[in-house]
């Protein structure tokens, strides 16, 4: 026969956790969240910089083979969607030059600008940032094409 100590504590081990115990561990949750959850909102954002660069740089081809086609770049009139669809029956159009059934926007939902001239006298592709608005900074930051 065990004694009655041994056995209190023989049922206490099989209740499980107490109550101190588990706010320790949500306490140390907590803290972790709060280290590593900014880190990881700030990668996300600089996600969809980078991938508004890749569609800005997609487009930039898209434009050039339809240079290539049609013998110039389309006007600001015509813009992007001379892309998808032949604007006034150009000779030589060959498109759609980019997949889908529309110019894609920007991933915060934003129509991409084009200039034709741009400021620099080349083409101007721009996705102005996650605010819409031009300038800013970080996420808010315009994104170019290189012309």
């Amino acid at each position: 026969m065990t004694s009655l100590p041994e056995s209190f504590a023989a049922r206490r081990r099989a209740r499980g956790f107490t109550l101190i115990e588990l706010l320790v561990v949500l306490a140390i949750l907590t803290l972790l969240a709060g280290i590593v959850g900014p880190r990881v909102l700030n990668q996300l954002g600089g996600a969809k910089s980078k991938t508004a660069a890749v569609q800005i740089a997609d487009i930039d081809k898209a434009l050039e083979i339809y240079k290539l086609d049609v013998g110039r770049y389309p006007t600001n009139e015509e813009g992007l969607a001379a892309l998808m669809k032949n604007p006034g029956g150009q000779l030589g159009w060959n498109g759609p030059y980019l997949k889908g059934d529309a110019v894609p926007t920007d991933p915060w939902g934003h129509a991409f600008r084009y200039a034709n001239p741009g400021p620099n006298g080349g083409i101007e592709i721009l996705s102005l940032g996650a605010d819409g608005a031009p300038g800013g900074e970080g996420e808010n930051a315009d994104i170019r094409n290189s012309h």
